[in-house]
């Protein structure tokens, strides 16, 4: 069950009903939100939203919404996609919301997943990816004590260029 997780200035919470919204879906759809993503190759709805949401939900990973507070504006999402038998998670996030983006509140959801998740018992290894241009991501991780484990060259396609994919990791145990 994906926990609360409070900040200074954030709550991540279970992403839930609630946050199906048409200005969600239309973060999904939005071709500079998702630059830097691989949603960018589909087109979102309400119902395919909800269809990922149970998924996520029936499959025992995390799923959280990230709220500005104390408004409790949904300002974003973040995944923890979890296996266990390896010791594993492996997180994504995106700050969709226009007036939230440049402001840290990326690094501070990140920074505190990674932190909760580096106090569950099982997990021995935190890992995400993200393209090279993608900058504010490679601050979140590396301020969240990520290290660069590898990069491939030239791996996916943006915009029409080959762009490098950067992994990082940050070993618990």
């Amino acid at each position: 069950m994906t926990p609360t997780i409070e900040t200074a200035r954030l709550a991540l919470v279970p992403f839930g009903e609630r946050h199906l919204t048409q200005r969600y879906v239309g973060w999904l759809n939005d071709r500079v939100t998702v630059r830097f993503s691989e949603l960018r190759h589909a087109t979102h709805t309400l119902r395919s939203c909800a269809d990922y949401a149970a998924g996520m939900a029936k499959s025992g990973h995390l799923f959280w919404a990230i709220e500005r507070q104390p408004d409790g504006t949904h300002i974003g999402n973040l995944t923890a996609y979890l296996d266990r038998a390896n010791g594993l998670a492996d997180l994504a996030i995106l700050i969709g919301e226009p007036d939230a983006r440049g402001a840290g509140f990326g690094r501070e959801a990140w920074k505190a997943a990674c932190d909760w998740l580096a106090g569950q018992s099982w997990v021995r290894k935190i890992c995400a990816g993200t393209l090279a241009a993608n900058r504010p991501m490679l601050r979140a991780m590396e301020a969240a004590g990520m290290a660069v484990e590898a990069v491939r060259k030239d791996h996916h396609f943006v915009e029409g260029h080959a762009m490098d994919v950067v992994y990082a990791a940050r070993f618990i145990r």
